[in-house]
């Protein structure tokens, strides 16, 4: 550990003081051991004297000496990187609805299986986080603000429903938008919170006024990273007015989309790796690494440690230090 994380490591200086303390402790006890064998009688000093190991007298000594430096390393004011909570940022979930999403390579569906991971993935969410949410298909289409409602959220996802077409660069500028308009509205002397897309899709664009890399570009430039996850296996097959369609997922755009904004790709081919790719992306966007105190520890040790100086020195002084 060093002295960069201590928010006030001048206090250290108390420690010159308790080494003097010990100093003058040894010092003492040896001026005691001088006065005793010039003044007393050995021989009768021996029988009369209680045995005594010559050790355990120093034992509250010792202790008083561990709790005062202990207790200047909390006034230090140690600090530890920790995971703590965020108490501000925006989310836009954005949800594929095409048609391609009735595929059964995941069971029971793609779409059955993405509302019940997403569903949890707003629930575990810290309580700071505002959380949106956006379905698309042939359009976008904003079901809830950025709220702290999940129980909005959690009935939108349950409410999806199926539609033609992939405009995933419309769903983009969509959450863009939305991200936009929320931060303005809140952001307040500290500006507008941090955020973050998450976009969940099969397949490729189809349509679309926007293509999806051209929002991205956007989004970096609005410093707003997209999560993608590609959902599905490429054995998909969908039934669309009576003929069996190929709908195999588009990883290396979702590749793109991730690399280009400056987030993070995700590739999920059931229900259970959807599911630990929405806790992964829960741990990462609610909660943040920290520098934070930690005194806390130091303190209890060092009044701990006072507290067994003074039942030693009753224990084998009779007497407080």
């Amino acid at each position: 550990m060093s002295f960069s994380n201590f928010v006030a490591p001048w206090w250290f200086l108390l420690l010159l003081g308790v080494a003097l303390l010990a100093a003058g402790y040894v010092v003492a006890q040896r001026v005691r051991r001088k006065r005793v064998l010039r003044f007393t009688n050995l021989e009768l000093l021996e029988k009369v004297a209680p045995k005594r190991e010559r050790w355990s007298r120093h034992v509250p000594a010792a202790f008083l000496l561990a709790a005062l430096a202990l207790l200047t390393v909390a006034l230090a004011g140690p600090t530890s990187e920790q995971r703590v909570p965020r108490n501000r940022a925006t989310v836009m979930l954005v949800v594929d609805v095409s048609l391609s999403m009735k595929a059964t390579d995941v069971k029971p569906s793609r779409l059955e299986a993405a509302q019940v991971a997403a569903k949890s993935f707003a629930e575990g969410l810290t309580p700071g986080i505002n959380l949106g949410l956006i379905s698309f298909a042939g359009s976008a289409t904003v079901l809830v603000a950025p709220t702290t409602d999940r129980v909005a959220v959690t009935q939108s996802i349950d409410g999806l429903k199926l539609a033609q077409s992939t405009a995933t660069g419309d769903a983009l500028v969509a959450a863009m938008a939305s991200i936009d308009s929320f931060g303005k509205v809140v952001g307040g002397a500290e500006g507008p919170p941090p955020a973050r897309i998450v976009l969940m899709t099969d397949g490729k664009e189809t349509v679309g006024t926007r293509k999806a890399f051209d929002a991205a570009e956007d989004a970096k430039k609005a410093g707003t990273p997209i999560s993608t996850i590609s959902f599905g296996t490429e054995e998909g097959v969908v039934d669309i007015e009576g003929r069996q369609q190929s709908v195999p997922v588009d990883d290396d755009s979702m590749k793109e989309i991730a690399k280009i904004s400056g987030g993070e790709f995700f590739k999920a081919a059931s229900a259970e790796e959807l599911r630990r790719v929405y806790d992964t992306l829960g741990e990462q966007i609610g909660y943040e690494k920290k520098q934070a105190d930690a005194s806390k520890p130091w303190l209890l040790l060092g009044t701990m440690t006072a507290m067994f100086a003074a039942a030693a020195a009753l224990l084998l002084g009779q007497r407080l230090p």
